[in-house]
């Protein structure tokens, strides 16, 4: 692994960065991405990178969040991860899923319309393993919150 990489692992999974991150990657992957036509992520430079339009499980209205997301190649999926950057609390877009699992992602600038599962049982634990050996500092976020992340899957509609 290239240690540019492990830098980013190691400072990713500290509590600063779970505090500054939330504020500052969303932002700047929106304007990137709007400056850019849907086609860059500045957070992709680090992890692969979705922009989620959903609709607000308590409002309807229409939301747009850029988020980390794990392909699944084999699969033609994506997984989600509700890290919330280990922050208490799971994060709006996870409730948005919840309760309206057809959504669209913004995937290297081709809008995809895809459905959402959370992932339970047998199934979070394989996708939570894969996870974890994919981007490690997942293990860290865990560990600061009392609560289950929860893990959702794409897939193609």
């Amino acid at each position: 692994m290239p240690i540019g990489v492990k830098l980013v692992q190691k400072v990713s999974s500290t509590r600063t960065f779970a505090k500054i991150a939330p504020h500052v990657i969303p932002a700047l992957d929106k304007a990137v991405h709007r400056l850019t036509r849907g086609k860059t992520l500045l957070s992709a430079q680090m992890l692969p990178g979705v922009v989620l339009t959903a609709k607000g499980a308590r409002s309807g209205l229409e939301r747009t969040t850029p988020l980390a997301c794990m392909p699944e190649p084999d699969r033609g999926t994506w997984l989600l991860i509700g890290s919330n950057f280990g922050r208490p609390g799971h994060p709006a877009w996870t409730a948005n899923l919840l309760a309206h699992p057809d959504v669209e992602i913004s995937w290297k600038g081709e809008a995809i319309p895809v459905r959402a599962e959370r992932l339970t049982g047998a199934d979070r634990a394989e996708a939570w393993t894969a996870a974890l050996a994919f981007w490690p500092p997942y293990a860290s976020y865990q560990a600061r919150v009392d609560r289950e992340i929860r893990l959702f899957r794409l897939t193609r509609r």
